[in-house]
């Protein structure tokens, strides 16, 4: 494997971090024998990106977008599925059902890293695609159903990027469903204090306290649902079950919504 520590950006590190250590562990909520290849190879000490918190955090949020992607996939078997700003992630294992297309877009330093570890494979592409621009857009099938992820993203753009996202989208696909990470005002203003990403250059972008602020942006949109990562946390330590009570309105949340 040809790749570097300098290679990943420290944000997709947190999550690889935990994503490998929760792998290793005998009870494993969630698998990831990719992420935990990848931090293997780096040889390097990632302990400081896989503090509790985030640790369980990312787990839920997996285990969430996870079951979610499923559920839609059942209603629409055939979906193209686009993880938009993926990473690392490596969603189209977890969910593929032998039907969907699967496409696994970001920018394209970050595909070129990607290539480096992954490959494509039968109905799971990798392409170079930007979250603010539509151009790659033109290189995705046609389908009567789009499935769109952005999992750890639009926490970092600021609000006029997130509604210039939000109208790409729209523009670009006839219909579909965006399963869109958000987070807090809170932590918009006290992000430098989060346990894993104030150990990176990272900064948090727009807040909000519920994914319906998101429909001004972009008249198109229905809002579905959205699920609080402690719904998933409090089921499995006390220290989660306290979060969610203290942390009630602070912590990430998965926000769907339809157009």
């Amino acid at each position: 494997m040809d790749l570097q520590f300098g290679d990943i950006q420290e944000t997709a590190l947190i999550t690889l971090a935990i994503r490998a250590s929760e792998t290793s562990r005998p009870n494993a909520r969630i698998r990831d024998p990719k992420a935990k290849e990848i931090i293997d190879a780096l040889g390097v000490d990632v302990s400081k990106f896989d503090p509790f918190l985030s640790h369980e955090g990312v787990v839920a949020r997996t285990i969430i977008f996870r079951e979610e992607l499923k559920r839609l996939l059942k209603l629409y078997p055939d979906a193209v599925c686009i993880n938009l700003g993926c990473g690392f992630d490596d969603k189209f294992s977890q969910v593929d059902n032998g039907k969907l297309t699967w496409f696994d877009v970001d920018l394209p330093d970050q595909i070129a890293v990607r290539r480096k570890v992954f490959q494509d494979r039968d109905r799971c592409t990798m392409m170079d695609g930007d979250a603010l621009d539509g151009a790659w857009t033109k290189n995705i099938p046609k389908s009567d159903m789009y499935l769109i992820v952005m999992e750890g993203v639009l926490e970092y753009f600021s609000k006029e990027q997130v509604k210039t996202c939000l109208n790409m989208l729209c523009d670009c696909f006839p219909h579909g469903y965006l399963l869109a990470e958000q987070h807090s005002p809170f932590l918009e203003k006290h992000g430098s204090h989060h346990d894993a990403v104030k150990h990176t250059n990272a900064s948090f972008g727009w807040g909000t306290k519920s994914g319906k602020e998101y429909l001004s942006l972009e008249p198109r949109l229905k809002y579905i649902s959205e699920k609080s990562y402690n719904e998933e946390m409090k089921k499995y330590t006390i220290r989660g079950k306290l979060f969610a009570v203290i942390g009630k309105n602070i912590n990430n949340r998965m926000a769907v919504f339809s157009w």
